[in-house]
């Protein structure tokens, strides 16, 4: 059985996967609308991603034998002033989730939940990744600010992902 406050604290972590799932999906109508059909099924894929983490969470819990409450979602913004910004903002929120997953693992070793800290270990792991994968990509972006036909070439190859 998870305690009450742990129980609370992944049902917020919950609500934070569904709010990322929302600001991806929502980033990528964005740049569809930017004509950035690349990065907006990068970012699609990014947003499936982050659903498949919510459920994690929410499956954790059920086999904890804890209550699962979901919450309303926040809106997410929906334009930004250039796709850089975008995923200048994508990076910042993945910042966040990666300081809340480490207040989640900090949080399940002073109550002594050797479980869920286990749990959390992958989700510090994939927050490695995640901020891993995105710097880059912005790198990239800066580099292109004075090259359409550049922006236009990493458009298309962060279109690739999933299909190699």
């Amino acid at each position: 059985m998870i305690s009450t406050s742990l129980e609370k604290a992944l049902n917020d972590q919950l609500n934070e996967e569904m709010f990322s799932f929302y600001l991806y999906l929502s980033m990528s109508a964005y740049l569809e609308q930017q004509n950035m059909k690349g990065m907006a099924a990068w970012m699609r894929l990014q947003a499936e991603e982050e659903y498949g983490h919510a459920m994690k969470f929410f499956a954790y819990l059920v086999d904890r034998g804890g209550a699962v409450s979901l919450e309303a979602i926040a809106k997410p913004e929906h334009t930004w002033a250039s796709p850089l910004a975008a995923f200048e903002a994508a990076l910042a929120h993945e910042r966040h989730i990666s300081q809340r997953i480490g207040a989640l693992v900090d949080k399940a070793r002073a109550e002594n939940d050797h479980a869920t800290e286990v749990f959390l270990q992958w989700f510090v792991t994939e927050q490695v990744e995640e901020e891993a994968t995105l710097e880059p990509i912005i790198a990239q972006m800066h580099d292109t600010q004075t090259s359409k036909g550049a922006l236009y070439y990493l458009d298309r190859q962060l279109g690739k992902r999933g299909k190699e």
